[in-house]
C-alpha cells in the first residue's frame, strides 16, 4: 500500500514547538524539553492548581466555564518557565475527544478522496455533525494486502477553541493541539522503546474519567474511555479490558502494562498501593508507574521526582514525537 495516501494526524507526526502545555480538570503542566543525545532532556516545567470545576472536559458540552481564571493560571505557570514561550504544543484531556479505531479493507490512494471517506466513517461515531468537527487520523495496524485501520480523533470545533483561546488569553499561540494519552503512549515509546516490541497496555486514571489504550508493537490497537472516577470502576474497566484483549485481539500477553496517574490513585480512599493492586488482581499481571517507566530515559535537571515526570509525560510526548521513526499509529 501507498503509505503516502495516508496523512498522519499533525499531532502525531510533525515536530512541535519547543515547549508544551496539558490542561487537565485539575491543573495546568508545562514543559521545555529537547532531544539530548540519546533521550529527551526536560529543561523547564512548572504547575499550577485549577480551581473545580472551571475546566470540565467533555466531548459536547463546555469544558471551559472561566476562561479568564484557567488562562491566569497558566500565564503564571508559562512565567516560571527559563524562557516565556509565544507558541506551544497543547494537550486537553481524553474525554474532550472521539477516538475510534477504523477498519478499512481499501484505502483510495488520492488524499481528498481519503479524507472523504474517513469523515463518511466518522460521521457514525461521532455525536455531532462533523461539520462543526474538526478530524485527525493517523495510520493504524495493516489489514491485509490493502487495507489498514485508521486511528481516528473527533473533536468539536468550539470544543478545540475554547482550550486555544485560554492560550491566546495567555499570551501563547497553541500551534498543536493534541490528547493526553496519545502523548503518554508517545512519551513512553521515545523513552522506552523496547516497549514496541510486543504488546503493552496504558491505564490513565484521570479526573472523573480514565482511558484504557492497547499498543501493538507501535500501533494503537484498543482505545477506550470512559467515566471512571475511583479505583473500584477503573478495576471494572480493566477486567473488560483484559477479556477483550484475550477474546478479540489475540492477546498473548502484556509485555508491559503502565499506569499513569499516580495522585489520583494516591488520594483514592483506598490509597495509592491498595488501588494498584486492585487493578493488578483484575489484569492479571504487574503494573509499573508511568513515573518510573520514564525515569531511566530522561535527563532532568529541574530535580522530578516519579509524581512530577507523571504530569509532564503527555506534554514530553506531545514536544518528542517526532523523534521516533513511526507515529504511534503507524506499522512497518
Amino acid at each position: 500500500m501507498n503509505r503516502a495516501a495516508i496523512r498522519p494526524a499533525a499531532l502525531l507526526s510533525t515536530p512541535g514547538p519547543s515547549a508544551a502545555v496539558a490542561v487537565s480538570a485539575e491543573s495546568v503542566d508545562a514543559v521545555q524539553a529537547a532531544w539530548a543525545g540519546d533521550g529527551p532532556a526536560i529543561t523547564g516545567r512548572a504547575h499550577g492548581r485549577l480551581r473545580p470545576g472551571i475546566v470540565m472536559p467533555n466531548v459536547t458540552g463546555t469544558n471551559v466555564t472561566d476562561a479568564e481564571a484557567v488562562a491566569e493560571v497558566l500565564g503564571n505557570v508559562l512565567e516560571r518557565l527559563p524562557r516565556r514561550p509565544s507558541r506551544v504544543a497543547l494537550v486537553v484531556p481524553d474525554r474532550a475527544a472521539k477516538v475510534s479505531i477504523l477498519r478499512f479493507d481499501t484505502l483510495p490512494s488520492r488524499a481528498g478522496d481519503l479524507d472523504a471517506l474517513v469523515r463518511w466513517r466518522a460521521a457514525g461515531t461521532a455525536p455531532f455533525a462533523l461539520d462543526e468537527a474538526q478530524v485527525s487520523y493517523t495510520a493504524g495496524t495493516a489489514v491485509g494486502d490493502e487495507g489498514r485501520e485508521l486511528v481516528v480523533a473527533v473533536m468539536h470545533r468550539e470544543v478545540v477553541e475554547s482550550y486555544e483561546r485560554v492560550c491566546t488569553m495567555a499570551g501563547a499561540h497553541a500551534g498543536v493541539v493534541d490528547l493526553a494519552s496519545f502523548n503518554l503512549i508517545n512519551a513512553v515509546l521515545v523513552t522506552a522503546p523496547d516497549a514496541a516490541a510486543g504488546d503493552w497496555l496504558l491505564v490513565h486514571a484521570a479526573a472523573g474519567a480514565s482511558t484504557l489504550a492497547i499498543v501493538r508493537r507501535g500501533a494503537l490497537v484498543f482505545y477506550r474511555n470512559r467515566a471512571a472516577d475511583g479505583a473500584g470502576v477503573l478495576a471494572d474497566l480493566v477486567h473488560q479490558t483484559a477479556m477483550y484483549y484475550e477474546d478479540r485481539l489475540d492477546g498473548r500477553g502484556f509485555r508491559r502494562a503502565v499506569l499513569a496517574g499516580e495522585p489520583r490513585l494516591e488520594a483514592a480512599g483506598t490509597g495509592g498501593a491498595a488501588s494498584r493492586r486492585s487493578l493488578e488482581a483484575r489484569l492479571g499481571t504487574g503494573l509499573e508507574w508511568l513515573g518510573a517507566v520514564l525515569a531511566p530515559g530522561v535527563t532532568d535537571g529541574t530535580g522530578a521526582d516519579r509524581t512530577a515526570l507523571d504530569a509532564l509525560a503527555a506534554p514530553v510526548g506531545i514536544l518528542l514525537r517526532g523523534a521516533r521513526r513511526e507515529p504511534p499509529g503507524a506499522a512497518g
